[in-house]
């Protein structure tokens, strides 16, 4: 990818034939699951399950019972969130990337301020094609966004 002097970004398309073909080698399906690091494994699942509604996927112990695999998932979704331990000397909270749905993004914006989350003053409203949306952290400091689909 690269920045057009004429205004824009563009996008180099694989031209040789060694990258056309790879695509048709992978079997990659979909998009399973996400990390999260947890610093407080058990803080966060409180916080997934509790307050956002997610349901518990699974909470298996491992490396000899020092280690915990936690995935949360919202109902009807195929994709988790694993809330795992920070890999040593990585980071303890991050920028997700995790863009959450909503259908009525000033409730829940409302109905997690009240509920003590660190979320952010007020929903943004950029307009179209920018769905509303908000911004918020976990216990841990890890920052998720909502937002409400148009159209």
């Amino acid at each position: 990818m690269s920045f057009a002097a004429a205004g824009g970004l563009s996008c180099d398309i694989p031209t040789n034939e060694k990258e056309t073909t790879m695509s048709g080698k992978l079997h990659i399906t979909e998009v399973g699951r996400v990390a999260v690091p947890a610093s407080d494994q058990d803080r966060a699942l409180e916080f997934y399950v509790g307050t956002l509604g997610f349901e518990l996927r699974s909470d298996v112990k491992f490396a000899d019972g020092k280690m915990r695999w936690i995935e949360v998932v919202l109902a009807g979704s195929s994709t988790s969130i694993a809330l795992t331990p920070p890999m040593e000397g990585g980071p303890t909270a991050v920028d997700t990337g995790i863009i959450l749905s909503t259908s009525d993004i000033d409730a829940d914006h409302a109905t997690l301020k009240a509920a003590g989350v660190d979320v952010d003053a007020e929903v943004a409203r950029w307009g179209d094609p920018v769905p509303p949306m908000f911004r918020f952290r976990d216990p841990g400091g890890n920052s998720l966004t909502i937002v409400e689909p148009t159209g």
